[in-house]
């Protein structure tokens, strides 16, 4: 079809002439409503959702000042990223006796997180490990 008629043909009928291959001999071209077709391609783009993965950090109970330091650096990069950060204690041996020691270096890391976190587990003992998770708000 001439380029005139097909313009005047979608002029005729509110809608607009797409050029959709113009790679092709001749040009392909498309009589649409161009504004639903990018807003429909705006949609199938956008269903895409961000992947939130879970990093996990370990510590232990009789962990040294400056090392907790570091590990909490760690997880608030995490925290930036959008990503989810599980925080492992091991026992080994008789340290599950005292696991108020656990608790005290959790609530340090609760305290440092209390504004840019939420917790999404509390602290909590399966076996001989205390799990946390935090959520970035």
């Amino acid at each position: 079809m001439d380029v005139r008629n097909a313009i005047k043909l979608a002029q005729e009928h509110d809608l607009d002439l797409v050029e959709v291959a113009p790679g092709a001999q001749p040009p392909v071209c498309r009589v649409m409503d161009y504004g639903k077709y990018r807003y429909q391609q705006s949609k199938k783009h956008s269903t895409k959702s961000k992947t939130i993965t879970v990093k996990e950090i370990k510590v232990r109970p009789q962990i040294n000042e400056h090392d907790l330091l570091f590990k909490m650096k760690n997880i608030k990069k995490f925290l930036e990223h959008g990503d989810k950060a599980k925080i492992t204690m091991m026992f080994r041996g008789r340290e599950i006796v005292h696991a108020s020691i656990g608790k005290k270096v959790f609530n340090r890391i609760i305290e440092e997180f209390s504004l840019a976190a939420n917790i999404e587990q509390p602290a909590k003992m399966e076996g001989n490990r205390m799990i946390m998770v935090l959520a970035p708000k």
